[in-house]
């Protein structure tokens, strides 16, 4: 059965570049009482309050920049913030290029946008901004930047080729799968309404070894001699989407079977860790469904595999669909509509299971390189209908990677309605099964797209109803993340946030847990060019800071910098307020006679 090989496939390198140091360099900390560990009760009183930080002094903010680069951020961020320019800049870019030419329009682009939002060319001249960023507390998540330009139409036929199964080509059988996760020509462009995060279309599993060795090289580059190193990848970027696509379907079919036979017991309405069915009434509704006799249903349902509440959650329910159970060979649902009991997972041809064979073995290929290099690896989220399986497939990795240290962090989209409940179930299965939890919280990059292709293909919209809720989300995901930290110290989280009220909640929240800097369980992390006044006076107090370091040739990383522009004018309270910070340095500068200031 194929989820049965993704689960024991997960279970079961190119020259090597001069290390570059990426993590923020070591600042003195306060020492902790003799024999004290983060978070226990004596050592706590031993240790000094963690430092304060302020993030509305413009000098501090801009110790690290020279004048001209304050100039350059001010100048660029009041550009993003003209939406008759934003509105034309793709033409506006080109004309510029036919009138100046090649050498001299890449010229201006790293005098300006280039140069705010993109650390180099290549790994050698991206290390002035990496040693000088990491002098002043600042470590880097490094970013190959270079997007493949693709027409929209080109976009949207790779999309439609590339998740749609042979047997739905051929039109010898129809898609199953809800339509949630089928492909849809009018989103096949998966860039439409996206502006801050990349996207990889398929084009031959050639090019996704091409993405692993691009993947490959970050992760070296960022290995070095801290152990704190970050490397980011993304799973599309390794395989063929339409995989994705019908795994996310399966585990999702299988949670919804969960829901269902709660209701059916009366336990609606309830957080998803405290769910609990009662396992004899299930074996009963099991058993009348027709899916297995009544012999091999008990043999699921025993001490040895679920304990012996006599109760189920979702973490022994999901269990159950892996190899660890025969229940695996019975992946069938029912239908509630037709009653029917139907197969969980479409068959693939040969090829497909090929394809989805190299998908697993790229990951596994970078998260051995990762360990082999000291270098924490991040599983960037992506769309809704990829994300049920990225997410499994990540949970493989961390069982696998996570035994010491968080090696593999997953990514967790707060926008989304059931981010609560995903956080908690990850939090808990790290707990019972002994391996350590590393986390990312963002708010998330595919909303407005989300919208759409909810209302326009006609399923429940996965985002949550304002940006109030969201925030309210991100903060409830991040207490909950936070309280795991203070009772286990080889838990991480990486609070990846522009939001400056979220940066003040984690501050508050790490003072009141007794979470230190110099633990390094919290990280925090914001784009290069953007947010210093937040990244900086982190660094500089000692919390544990990254940017992320996007490089590559000018004209490749052209599709980056139009989303960096249109981020800006989508986050117009933060970027107004950067300007503002940016514009008072520089009158201070310009007033007490030290314009020509060199950060030391």
């Amino acid at each position: 059965m194929a989820a049965r090989r993704v689960v024991s496939a997960l279970r079961s390198g190119p020259a090597r570049v001069a290390p570059l140091s990426t993590a923020p360099a070591a600042r003195e900390q306060p020492a902790a009482g003799r024999g004290a560990a983060p978070g226990c009760g004596a050592a706590e009183a031993a240790r000094p309050p963690p430092p304060v930080v302020d993030f509305g002094s413009p000098r501090e903010a801009y110790r690290s920049r020279r004048s001209g680069e304050l100039v350059r951020g001010w100048l660029v961020l009041r550009l993003c913030a003209s939406p008759w320019l934003l509105a034309h800049h793709e033409q506006l870019l080109h004309l510029t290029r036919r009138l100046l030419g090649q050498r001299l329009f890449e010229k201006l682009m790293k005098m300006t946008f280039y140069g705010q939002f993109v650390a180099g060319e290549d790994q050698e001249s991206i290390r002035p901004v990496i040693q000088h960023n990491r002098a002043f507390g600042v470590g880097s998540i490094l970013d190959y930047g270079v997007e493949e330009d693709l027409s929209p139409e080109e976009a949207e036929r790779k999309e439609m080729e590339s998740c749609t199964s042979a047997v739905e080509r051929e039109g010898s059988g129809t898609s199953k799968r809800e339509r949630q996760y089928q492909a849809h020509p009018a989103f096949g462009d998966r860039r439409d309404g996206v502006i801050s995060a990349r996207t990889y279309f398929y084009a031959s599993e050639a090019k996704c070894d091409s993405h692993m060795e691009t993947f490959l090289r970050c992760i070296e580059a960022s290995g070095g001699a801290s152990d704190d190193g970050f490397s980011a990848i993304k799973l599309t970027a390794l395989g063929r989407p339409q995989f994705l696509l019908q795994f996310s379907d399966v585990l999702t079919k299988w949670r919804r079977f969960f829901h269902q036979m709660a209701a059916e017991q009366g336990k609606t309405g309830l957080a998803a860790m405290d769910t609990k069915l009662e396992v004899a009434v299930l074996q009963e509704s099991v058993a009348k469904m027709g899916i297995a006799s009544r012999t091999e249903i008990e043999n699921w349902f025993t001490a040895e595999t679920l304990g012996v509440s006599g109760t189920l959650d979702l973490l022994d329910w999901n269990s159950l669909i892996d190899s660890r159970t025969e229940l695996s060979k019975h992946l069938v649902v029912p239908n509630m509509q037709t009653g029917q009991l139907e197969p969980l997972l479409s068959r693939f041809t040969e090829e497909e299971e090929l394809q989805m064979t190299r998908m697993l073995q790229r990951m596994d290929i970078l998260a051995k390189k990762a360990a082999e290099m000291g270098v924490r690896l991040m599983v960037d989220a992506e769309q809704t209908y990829f994300q049920p399986a990225i997410s499994r497939l990540t949970l493989e990795m961390q069982r696998k990677f996570n035994v010491e240290k968080p090696l593999i962090f997953n990514t967790y989209q707060c926008y989304l309605k059931d981010a609560y409940d995903n956080v908690t179930l990850d939090v808990e299965l790290a707990r019972r099964e002994g391996w350590c939890f590393g986390a990312k919280l963002v708010r998330g990059a595919y909303m407005a797209q989300e919208r759409t292709r909810a209302a326009e293909i006609g399923y429940e919209d996965p985002i949550n109803p304002t940006y109030e809720a969201t925030n309210a989300m991100y903060h409830r995901c991040l207490n909950y993340v936070l309280e795991e930290l203070k009772h286990n110290s080889k838990a991480k989280v990486m609070v990846a946030s522009h939001n400056e009220d979220t940066v003040h909640f984690t501050l508050r929240r790490m003072e009141e847990l007794g979470l230190y800097p110099a633990d390094r369980q919290v990280y925090f992390g914001q784009l290069l060019g953007m947010c210093d006044q937040i990244s900086f006076p982190l660094g500089q107090a000692g919390f544990p800071v990254y940017k992320y370091v996007p490089y590559g040739p000018v004209m490749d990383v052209l599709p980056y910098l139009s989303r960096r522009a249109l981020e800006n004018s989508g986050v117009m309270k933060g970027a107004w307020r950067e300007r503002q910070l940016l514009w008072q340095e520089l009158k201070r500068r310009i007033r007490t006679g030290s314009l020509f200031h060199h950060p030391a």
